[in-house]
């Protein structure tokens, strides 16, 4: 059987661990709430550390909970924000406002830019489609040149042709004169008594 003083130090060990697990909740709490820049405030931190509000008053916490309200309070270190490089104006709601306008035109000039572009993207592809192909247009090139050169053989052949005609004309003709010439002479000897 354990003894009275024994259980007491047990309590006491188990009160001490609890008390000292609340305290580590109450710090982390604090570094917590300071971090994300919610206001430190022991309500705050009561709920979020899931202890009593009087924990944090007292010695051990009580010093973090004011070093961390004085941090808040403190003006911050950064340089407020500006307009952007160059213009250290502060932003307010009418820089805001007249930044919105601009950007909004400078939207509306790049969407006609850009409808722009696509016309004459969409003219210059028709014309590439609607255009023969350069192989193509090589190939016909081709094509008629040969067609020309045979053409102009055959050109050559009939002009050949022709003057063979034309002097077979001729001797026919010439034939034909001397026949009658000598059909005449023929006639007229046979005419005669």
């Amino acid at each position: 059987m354990t003894t009275t003083p024994d259980r007491t130090a047990g309590l006491r060990a188990a009160r001490t661990k609890d008390s000292q697990g609340k305290r580590r909740r109450a710090l982390a709490a604090i570094q917590t709430l300071e971090a994300a820049g919610t206001p430190i405030t022991a309500a705050a931190i009561a709920e979020a550390a899931d202890v009593s509000t009087w924990l944090l008053y007292t010695d051990g916490v009580r010093e973090h909970l004011d070093a961390a309200r004085h941090r808040q309070a403190q003006p911050t270190t950064q340089p407020p924000r500006t307009n952007g490089p160059g213009n250290p104006a502060p932003l307010t709601p009418a820089s805001l406002r007249t930044d919105l306008a601009l950007a909004r035109a400078e939207i509306r000039r790049l969407r006609t830019e850009h409808d722009k572009l696509r016309h004459r993207l969409r003219l210059q592809l028709g014309a590439e489609i609607d255009g023969p192909d350069r192989a193509e247009l090589i190939t016909r090139v081709a094509e008629l040149e040969s067609l020309a050169r045979q053409l102009l053989t055959e050109r050559d052949a009939r002009a050949t042709e022709t003057d063979h005609a034309q002097r077979r004309i001729r001797e026919l003709e010439d034939d034909l004169t001397a026949a009658r010439d000598s059909l005449r002479r023929v006639i007229k000897d046979h005419n005669k008594p």
